[in-house]
């Protein structure tokens, strides 16, 4: 009997190795930059399963190349990389791993929030290109005041609520919007649902939490943008492309509105050339929402699981696509 083969397509924990090795021949991409499509597709030949980030495009002309493929498993909530739909026709089990990486993901959004509002990264570079040259001035350095503004939340899923908890531990006023109003939450936290538009031009700091959907793509963009207040933040720890990029360089460029803070960009990773990081006023840091130590090891153990569980025709701790499971027998 040939044992079963899995593809992991970046070095992750070794105890979430060690559990496929326990399931399967695994196979892991060496480099630190990821397989490109042709390397994907040439790995996956023979592969009865795949562990993917969201760095691997997984759709059909990948697919056609695995015919072997029971299940892919996502190191990720979102999935915007996966062709969920193709992979369900062709009945291969799709896992991610959701209720994990919220807390972690809110406390670097909050971080970039404060930074943003505060001008960390801003008043540290120029610390560090020699401009501090007296020790206090009281009209340098002046940023937003973060206790007693407004917050708006737009995406009140897990991270967007993580997100909305911590404004309240600072006294903000939290408003959202989300496609399913949830009055359960407005009740236990205090939170107001308004409209898009209102919440745009109501908010201090506006903080994105959707998925990437072709609804969603460039959700912000130049109408939005001017909606906004000058004095405005806007934090993104979503999808890059959710944001409008050309749109975003000008209103910050123009002074549309203060500042933007973002964990997310369109491309990813973004080109050293891109003119948004000739700005001051706009900090960005390379998609670390969920980089804490404890949080990657659960994720990397949770997709881990999910794909051991799809070799071994059981159901995963979290599926996509669960319709397909009768047609497996499960």
């Amino acid at each position: 009997m040939i044992n079963p083969r899995v593809f992991v397509s970046r070095k992750i924990f070794p105890e979430a190795l060690e559990l496929l090795s326990q399931v399967a021949e695994v196979d892991v991409w060496p480099d630190e930059l990821p397989p490109n499509p042709q390397e994907l597709g040439n790995k996956i030949a023979n592969a009865d399963g795949l562990l993917t980030t969201i760095m691997d495009r997984i759709d059909a002309s990948i697919l056609d190349r695995a015919p072997r493929l029971k299940v892919i498993s996502q190191l990720a909530v979102g999935l915007d990389n996966v062709d969920v739909e193709e992979a369900s026709r062709r009945g291969i089990l799709v896992g991610f791993t959701p209720g994990i990486l919220s807390k972690a993901t809110a406390d670097v959004g909050f971080a970039l929030l404060l930074s943003a509002a505060r001008r960390i990264g801003e008043s540290e570079r120029w610390v560090r290109a020699g401009g501090w040259e007296m020790s206090f001035h009281p009209m340098y350095w002046l940023g937003a005041e973060v206790n007693g503004a407004t917050l708006g939340i737009v995406g009140l899923g897990q991270i967007g609520l993580e997100m909305a908890k911590r404004g309240l531990g600072f006294d903000m006023r939290v408003i959202y919007h989300s496609r399913t109003r949830k009055p359960e939450l407005e009740e236990k936290y205090g939170l107001e649902y308004v409209p898009p538009q209102e919440l745009l031009s109501e908010s201090d700091f506006v903080s994105l939490h959707i998925p990437l959907t072709p609804e969603t793509r460039h959700f912000i963009s130049e109408p939005e943008l001017r909606m906004m207040k000058p004095t405005a933040i806007l934090i993104n720890l979503a999808r890059g492309p959710v944001v409008d990029p050309k749109a975003l360089y000008t209103a910050l460029s123009e002074k549309w509105i203060q500042a933007a803070a973002l964990d997310v960009t369109d491309p990813e990773p973004i080109p050293p050339d891109d003119p948004l990081l000739t700005l001051d006023n706009l900090v960005i840091t390379p998609h670390i929402g969920s980089a804490s130590v404890s949080t990657r090891r659960e994720m990397c153990m949770v997709a881990a699981r999910n794909l051991a569980a799809g070799i071994r025709g059981e159901k995963m701790e979290h599926c996509a696509n669960p319709e397909i499971y009768p047609s497996k027998g499960l």
